[in-house]
């Protein structure tokens, strides 16, 4: 996106008024010296680059006209990035990111005002540029790509028209607009680019429309690129994509990138330095790596407890939410701002706000009058309690027999597309089973089969050994108390014309539950003066909590959770998977959990079920799963959960090797494929050459084509449509398929031990034991085989 509105507009509405600041000449902000000036951030690591160049912020504050007046959103924010560099920020919902955000290019909404210091792009003080001036700089020099990309589109124009207009605003031709806009599409790796540029927002993925975007990025070539939660709610291996792609865009442009992000995984993957935000003030910042590995504030160390480690279960380390909220803007605040959730807090703390000082340890700052006892503190140390034993309603422990949940044989189709294909699974009583897969390969459609939701098809769906009625309307009212649903929106569940408390009212009478309404807030940790507020008045980790207090009011034996934490920042993801947690362990409620971050599913299932275009291909306790042997398909969802984006050789996991590229029949290098810990890739020593869409089908941005996929009459590829297709799904994109046997035979079941099995043509020995990048289709020459790396194009001698 460029300038704001659509990704053509150069700009709506004016820019604000000049706040009470004081002008700064053009080019004047990095021309004075650190000594006069008291906003000056300071040293940093990656120094070098010429004065001028890149982003610099100084003294950034910013405010909204409220009902009480002037109310503070952003105080007195300082930092720099250089050109090529990525510069991260980090922090709760409501601590002033995004509002920073908006304030690098003047797009602040009604009522918001810059009220001091300054933002300089290339020597070009921002603030400064009258109304005309802004336009052309935002349309010459900033791009933003934002969390929904569809807000960026224009759905009334053509994804080619679109893009064209962003080269037309740089001064292209119409017609050397058309021809560059089919090579920006296949620069962003989408299949078919003259058709993608045919096609309207809507007929595309959302993975599709994040790379459009990006490709308005590349039209622009920015000076300042601004990433607000691009990849929030993409699964793991789209995600790593994305950022690959962002990884090529700041090559090829050298512009200055500011990532906005709840993820803390996230910034450690993408950024060299990071800036923690608290109550609109940055209280730590330094290199990401140093930071993210060994807090010097409170607050980041509560941050980073708050976050599931990839394979740690419930079972062996509670997670830390941070107890308390953070400050509302306008809100009164005395000493430290953190200082009422801290566990280190003194009365010094109460009572004098900590300065952003030098921390010990690197080029780092924090603003905490106790960075000295931090240091003492493990990190992660909040002082929260251990984890209980695990009792006879943990799912370790949990009495088998008849399951709980019997599905065989489920199949659901949209239309003539097939989009969950012969599903078989079971859920024991007091048992957390997780469904993990990338977005398309059927999982929500399992999920609303179970709970009677969606359309009707072949197969059964059993509780207690009895068969539920497909659609929810025919199930008697104790077969609908006894499932229920948790979905990634907790508004579809609750009624905004209702207060929470008439809410959990009704649906305590409705389902015929055992506890009282306040019973029911108390262990959703929902405060009592929440109840009388509508769902309008809560926050996204509050109705969350509300929509589980609901779904636990008819003492439900199996609850269904759909994505429920995917858009919540760490603190409050923190919050819910302990609830949910907690509520599993009191009750003995057994759940059917599905995400796309493998941390978040880890953490709180007993077992996993891994899905791919519509079909189970492995399953199991969720540590064998996680730890190998794996489906190569989940090897590279757990690779592309652990990739870093730091180049060619530090991407790589430790101790792979790799097979020597050779040259396919296209005259193509077709790159190598990761191999296991053997050695060897397929048995044979050779890696196969064709792991990527062979043509004859199309892709799309999300799951990729073998061979047997067709457009369906929308004109975007299908998803699944296997219905009656021979061979392995997974055969086009995995680098260790079996030439003449993967794609024409299904695979058969694999059974490794202990209740993990594998659908794959491997045998168990020769199944992966690290995890891997798979093969990406995309053009020859942009992409490596072997994972999701930007690599140069390789000539047939080898030579780039």
């Amino acid at each position: 996106m460029t300038g704001t509105g659509h990704i053509g507009a150069a700009g709506t509405g004016e820019p604000r008024p000049p706040g009470p600041r004081e002008p700064v000449a053009e080019g004047a902000g990095l021309a004075r010296s650190r000594e006069e000036d008291p906003h000056d951030p300071g040293p940093r690591s990656g120094g070098g680059e010429p004065a001028g160049r890149g982003l610099r912020v100084a003294g950034l504050s910013v405010s909204y006209r409220t009902a009480r007046g002037e109310t503070p959103a952003v105080t007195d924010v300082s930092f720099d990035v250089a050109p090529g560099e990525t510069y991260g920020i980090v922090g709760e919902s409501g601590c002033g990111k995004t509002t920073l955000s908006r304030a690098l290019g003047r797009h602040l909404p009604p009522g918001g005002s810059i009220t001091g210091g300054g933002v300089t792009v290339d020597g070009v003080e921002v603030l400064d540029l009258s109304p005309a001036d802004l336009r052309r700089w935002r349309t010459t020099s900033l791009a933003v790509v934002h969390q929904e990309a569809g807000s960026s589109l224009d759905p009334t124009m053509r994804i080619g028209a679109q893009l064209a207009e962003v080269l037309r605003l740089r001064g292209r031709g119409r017609a050397e607009a058309r021809r560059e806009t089919v090579s920006l599409l296949a620069r962003v790796r989408l299949p078919d680019p003259a058709a993608i540029a045919r096609r309207y927002p809507h007929q595309l993925s959302g993975g599709q429309q994040q790379r459009v975007v990006i490709a308005a990025a590349l039209a622009a070539r920015p000076r300042l690129l601004v990433l607000d939660e691009p990849t929030t709610g993409l699964d793991a291996t789209v995600q790593h994509e994305i950022l690959d792609l962002v990884w090529t865009l700041r090559a090829e442009t050298d512009a200055a990138v500011v990532l906005i992000s709840h993820d803390l995984a996230l910034v450690g993957r993408l950024c060299e330095r990071v800036g923690v935000l608290y109550a609109g003030r940055v209280v730590e910042e330094g290199p990401a790596a140093e930071v993210l590995a060994s807090a010097r504030h409170p607050y980041t160390s509560a941050l980073l407890a708050s976050v599931p480690p990839l394979g740690v279960s419930r079972h062996e380390r509670e997670l830390a939410a941070i107890p308390g909220r953070p400050p509302v803007p306008g809100e009164e605040v005395r000493g430290c701002a953190f200082a009422p959730r801290c566990a280190l807090a003194d009365d010094l703390c109460h009572k004098e706000p900590p300065a952003l000082e030098a921390a010990p340890g690197g080029a780092r700052r924090a603003r905490c009058h106790h960075t000295d006892r931090l240091l003492a503190i493990s990190p992660g140390t909040t002082g929260e309690a251990a984890v209980p034993p695990p009792g006879p309603a943990c799912g370790t422990d949990a009495p088998r027999g008849v399951p709980l949940l019997e599905v065989r044989g489920l199949t659901r189709k949209y239309g003539r597309t097939t989009v969950v294909d012969g599903v078989d699974l079971t859920i024991g009583r007091a048992e957390v089973l997780g469904l993990v897969g990338e977005s398309g390969s059927g999982k929500t459609t399992v999920a609303r089969a179970v709970a009677g939701l969606g359309p009707r098809g072949t197969g059964t769906v059993a509780l207690h050994g009895r068969k539920l009625a497909a659609n929810v309307g025919r199930r008697d009212a104790r077969d609908r108390r006894r499932v229920q649903m948790v979905f990634q929106n907790p508004e579809t569940s609750l009624n905004p014309s209702h207060t929470i408390r008439t809410i959990l009212t009704r649906a305590v009478h409705g389902l015929g539950g055992s506890l009282t309404v306040a019973e029911l807030a108390a262990r959703a940790n929902l405060d009592d003066h929440l109840l009388d507020a509508r769902p309008d008045r809560l926050s996204g980790g509050q109705k969350q909590r509300a929509a589980i207090a609901r779904a636990f009011a008819g003492d439900p034996e199996l609850v269904v959770c759909d994505e429920p934490v995917s858009a919540l920042d760490v603190s409050v993801q923190a919050g819910v998977l302990r609830l949910l947690s907690e509520q599993q362990r009191l009750t003995g409620t057994s759940y059917l959990f599905i995400s796309h971050d493998l941390a978040v599913v880890g953490y709180l299932a007993d077992r996993i079920a891994v899905m791919y275009r519509g079909r189970i291909v492995e399953e199991g306790p969720a540590g064998r799963v996680f730890s190998g042997p794996h489906h190569p398909y989940t090897a590279s969802l757990v690779a592309a959960s652990r990739a870093r984006l730091d180049g060619p050789e530090s991407a790589r996991p430790a101790g792979e090797t790799t097979a020597t590229a050779r040259a396919n029949g296209s005259g193509q290098a077709d790159g190598t494929a990761w191999m296991d810990g053997s050695g060897q890739a397929d048995g044979t020593g050779q890696t196969n050459g064709t792991a990527r869409a062979d043509g004859t089908g199309q892709a799309d941005g999300t799951t990729r084509a073998d061979g047997t996929t067709r457009a369906d009459g929308t004109g975007r590829a299908s998803r699944t449509g296997r219905a009656g297709a021979a061979g392995c799904g997974f055969a086009a994109r995995c680098p260790l398929r079996i030439e003449g046997l993967c794609d024409s035979a299904d695979p058969p079941v694999v059974e490794t031990g202990d209740g993990h099995s594998v659908r794959c043509h491997l045998d168990a020995g020769d199944l992966p034991r690290a995890a891997f990048p798979v093969a990406a289709p995309g053009p020859p020459g942009v992409r490596d085989a072997r994972d999701l790396r930007y690599v140069p194009e390789r000539k047939e001698n080898g030579s780039v």
